[in-house]
């Protein structure tokens, strides 16, 4: 299954922030989009969607990638 995990540093404007997603298999057969923001150093909050195919879940990952990589974070480990 997918993983990435992003982050975003502006010094001038005190900025660390991190962002992590990951796609996980459920129990019953279907596809969760697990995603963790925060500020770097400092525990996140997290969120789960669970799709119906994994299709879907990947769909879904790939588009909050690209809209996290327009607004300045940059790729740090992906999987």
């Amino acid at each position: 299954m997918a993983r990435i995990y992003l982050t975003r540093q502006d010094e001038g404007r005190n900025m660390a922030r991190f962002y992590a997603m990951s796609l996980q298999e459920t129990l019953f057969a279907e596809c969760s989009l697990v995603r963790e923001w925060g500020r770097i150093g400092q525990g996140g909050q997290v969120r789960r969607d669970t799709f119906a195919t994994a299709q879907e879940a990947q769909q879904a990952f790939d588009q909050l990638q690209q809209a996290k990589i327009k607004r300045g974070y940059r790729v740090n480990y992906a999987a």
